[in-house]
């Protein structure tokens, strides 16, 4: 029976029992986490997982459509699992309820919901009642029950507005540039937007359901490839889960290497994306600056590792490559050079009324809306919010050295932009430091195996935003299930918002000034 506990309460890079998971009802369930976001907290992942809490059956055995023990693993049951995370206190909630076919609707209650709910229909065939707009997001074939639902990317209904005047853009999912896919529809009367509806999912690979039954070889690369731009920090995220799983200590100098890692990433694409700002109100001289110093920031990954995105440099227990003195050297000659041109560059793009007219008040989010749909990462520290995981629940390296959190208040496409140079110099200093003070020892140990029927949260800031994963392990250590939240899929609809009472000619600068990841969202 469910019970009335209250939710598990884990500290970053902790391991719990999973059945330590209380499994409550329902309307205490949604309770739980609205009375928790409603207090401060946020909801970093809601997913569900067929798993039994029956004792004869481990969660990988409910995950399979057989039968175990003569008992139908096939339930009309799914257990619904919402992660929290409160900054105040520095931990992270894990509450479970039991669900059939409907249950009530988080998102009329709590907005941040709206996306998750909309993925656990997709994915589960349940229906949240009372969801105000429950259609798919990644268009997969449905693990049980809905069959026959559309699984075709893009056929849907889309919201329209009607009278004589309105108008629809459709623009999508294939781009003028090489980018990846996704739809837009803009409902407009002349240039002004009064919506605008995103439709993804072209880029769904099933990398959840792939990642159960490991980790083997193939798991890190799923994680290094989840969004490109963001293999250290992706990467980051799942070693420190199954750094908690086998009880490992990852040595200092190792963790100090994942710390300058994940800041040159971030430094490569903050960099890049205010030359693609520049670039997209036509201002050429700090476009081709940036580009060029992104591509610098990229090869002293490179020189680290050997992969301009930083593949093969994070693993479990530490990372794959040390620093020795001559590079180390090298590195911080190149980081000065790098630092003196990007100064140059972006305040050539402060200097510039025309390109601040064209930044200022467009694309604009509230600090309210902002919070009300649990946006993160840059997007929520433009319209005021302290969101930053190594603040709030500093891992690794962030534990012995913070870097202030950069915000501005605006909420609009110069807020977006400050924010990142104010992290660029941010990073470049921690980088720096970290360079020249690195601990000394070994950069890797061996691993334990993984606790067994074991649950483990982590969080990073990747250079988005916070990336979530959250790893549930079976009686033989094995992953039983896995959900990765990307910082895109908290924010999509964050960019749907910016466009609202915008011209459409401002949409490719509200873009970019989100830059969030297809492929991260669709996994």
């Amino acid at each position: 029976m469910p019970s009335t506990a209250q939710p598990l309460s884990m500290c970053p890079g902790e391991t719990a029992a999973f059945a330590d998971v209380p499994l409550v009802g329902t309307e205490q369930f949604r309770r739980s986490v609205i009375a928790a976001v409603r207090r401060g907290a946020r909801l970093v992942a809601l997913f569900g997982q067929p798993l039994t809490r029956d004792a004869t059956l481990s969660p990988l055995d409910a995950l399979r459509p057989s039968r175990v023990k003569g008992q139908p693993v096939a339930s009309d049951r799914l257990h619904l699992y919402a992660t929290t995370a409160d900054p105040a206190a520095g931990t992270i909630s894990v509450l479970a309820t039991s669900v059939a076919d409907t249950y009530q609707a988080l998102t009329p209650d709590c907005p941040a919901a709206h996306w998750f709910e909309r993925e656990l229909a997709e994915t589960w065939g349940i229906r949240p009642e009372g969801h105000p707009w429950l259609k798919p997001i990644r268009f997969c074939a449905p693990r049980r029950g809905a069959a026959g639902s559309q699984i075709q990317p893009g056929v849907t209904p889309y919201f329209q507005v009607r009278g004589s005047e309105i108008h629809e853009v459709a623009v999508g999912p294939v781009h003028a540039g090489i980018i990846e896919p996704g739809h837009f529809r803009f409902q407009c009367h002349g240039e002004h937007v009064f919506h605008l509806e995103i439709s993804l999912g072209y880029q769904h690979r099933g990398v959840e359901r792939a990642l159960v039954g490991g980790p083997d070889k193939r798991t890190i690369h799923y994680m290094e490839t989840l969004a490109g731009d963001t293999s250290v920090g992706q990467a980051i995220a799942y070693c420190e889960g199954l750094e908690s799983l086998a009880g490992c200590r990852v040595p200092p100098r190792a963790l100090a290497i994942r710390g300058i890692a994940l800041e040159l990433e971030r430094l490569a694409n903050h960099t890049g994306d205010l030359g693609a700002l520049a670039n997209d109100v036509g201002y050429l001289p700090t476009a081709s600056f940036c580009g060029r110093l992104r591509g610098d920031f990229l090869n002293m990954t490179a020189s680290i590792c050997g992969s301009r995105f930083g593949r093969g440099l994070v693993r479990p227990g530490g990372v794959g490559f040390d620093l020795d003195p001559p590079r180390v050297l090298e590195l911080l000659r190149r980081l000065e050079a790098a630092r003196r041109d990007v100064e140059i560059a972006v305040d050539l793009l402060w200097k510039t009324p025309s390109v601040l007219g064209r930044f200022e008040h467009t694309g604009t989010i509230s600090t309210e809306d902002c919070r009300e749909l649990g946006l993160v990462g840059v997007v929520a520290r433009a319209c005021g919010l302290e969101r930053d995981v190594r603040h709030e629940f500093p891992t690794g390296f962030f534990r012995f050295v913070q870097i202030p959190v950069s915000t501005a208040h605006a909420g609009d496409v110069f807020a977006r932009a400050y924010v990142r140079w104010l992290e660029i110099q941010r990073s470049l200093a921690f980088v720096h430091e970290q360079l020249r003070a690195l601990p000394q020892g070994p950069v890797r140990v061996e691993m334990n195996a993984l606790a067994p029927n074991a649950i483990a949260v982590s969080l990073t800031e990747g250079w988005r935003g916070e990336i979530c994963h959250v790893a549930v392990t079976d009686d033989a250590g094995r992953f039983a299930g896995y959900k990765i939240v990307d910082p895109s899929f908290h924010n999509w609809f964050g960019l749907a918002m910016a466009l609202r009472d915008q011209q459409i000619s401002d949409f490719p600068l509200c873009n970019k000034s989100f830059n969030l990841s297809y492929c991260g969202h669709d996994l």
